[in-house]
């Protein structure tokens, strides 16, 4: 095993009195669920903890995303999905414009050089003439895909000369929106800006630079960006989707701080997952099976973690305390 000093909290994990078969709840409130009949679910009625980490288990094609994902989607639709897909279709799209920090860069530029803020857009007077503020032409040529390459007139800046030649703080739009976040946050002073900043740094995005086009960044980081919008909120219900999928071990335990953080402002948070780190680390567990397919939809198990490695019927239970043994 590891030694002590390595090892994770959640995997001390001993039974607890506060079972579901015992009545004595360790949350106050639920969001009661009735009878779906999706796919592969049979009849189940099962309650959704407010203001804890819920994690719904079981093996694969158990009936754990038709259960939150459709069913308790549909039924709670003000439950906010954060999923690993991408923001949006755009291009245009970075980390500057999704935060809206971009709007407040734009005003300090235009304020320090007397000038309209629509210089600093490249959808807008800023924008090279020759691609359009794309950064990248896309030829036409007959009977080939199209494919992108570099604009010789901006460099891939997007912007017009014009539009460079204004700077802030000895730099133009274009150097600035080279910044990383964490040089932006050394640059910038505005609380406007800083405050927005210092979310994404908190969700691990600190390498990423302003101008970073969101189609570029990996399902992970997507997920983190979409997290930070949601980290100053209270009262939501987030539902993700095996969120850990294509996660390293550290980034795991980065998410999972993010999600305790959501809890600890009151949101309510339900992940749908497969991977033992996060299941051991939640408050309650809503495990499906027995198997999948057919053999599945059926609610096997509610209760914590520590419940739940000593649940005969639940595969989920036997290698989550095999991974508890390991790791211990």
């Amino acid at each position: 095993g590891r030694p002590a000093a390595e090892r994770h909290d959640h995997c001390r994990l001993t039974p607890r009195r506060h079972t579901a078969e015992s009545g004595a709840l360790p949350w106050q409130e639920g969001l009661r669920l009735e009878t779906p009949d999706l796919h592969n679910l049979k009849d189940v009625t099962v309650s959704i903890p407010k203001g804890v980490l819920t994690a719904v288990t079981g093996v694969a094609g158990s009936g754990k995303s038709s259960l939150i994902c459709q069913e308790f989607v549909s039924r709670y639709p003000e439950a906010v999905v954060i999923d690993q897909g991408p923001i949006g279709t755009s291009a245009r799209s970075t980390p500057a414009t999704y935060t809206g920090v971009m709007d407040e860069i734009r005003k300090l530029f235009a304020k320090e050089n007397g000038v309209s803020v629509q210089w600093f857009s490249f959808n807008s007077k800023g924008a090279c003439p020759a691609c359009k503020g794309k950064g990248e032409i896309k030829p036409n040529v007959a009977f080939a895909d199209p494919v992108a390459i570099l604009c010789e007139e901006c460099g891939g800046s997007r912007y017009n000369p014009t539009a460079l030649s204004y700077t802030y703080q000895g730099r133009n739009i274009q150097q600035v929106m080279e910044l990383t976040i964490n040089q932006a946050l050394v640059f910038f002073t505005q609380p406007k800006l800083l405050k927005p900043l210092r979310t994404l740094q908190e969700v691990g995005l600190g390498y990423m630079t302003l101008g970073q086009p969101t189609s570029t960044l990996s399902g992970g980081e997507t997920q983190r960006l979409k997290l930070a919008s949601e980290l100053h909120k209270e009262g939501n219900i987030y539902v993700l989707d095996e969120p850990t999928t294509g996660l390293h071990n550290q980034d795991v335990e980065h998410l999972l701080a993010l999600l305790r953080r959501l809890i600890s402002q009151g949101n309510t948070v339900v992940v749908v997952e497969h991977r033992m780190e996060l299941i051991a680390a939640a408050d309650w567990i809503i495990d499906l099976g027995p198997a999948g397919g057919n053999q599945g939809g059926e609610i096997l198990f509610t209760g914590t973690p520590g419940d739940l490695i000593n649940c005969p019927h639940s595969e989920t239970g036997r290698y989550l305390r095999r991974f508890c043994v390991e790791e211990a």
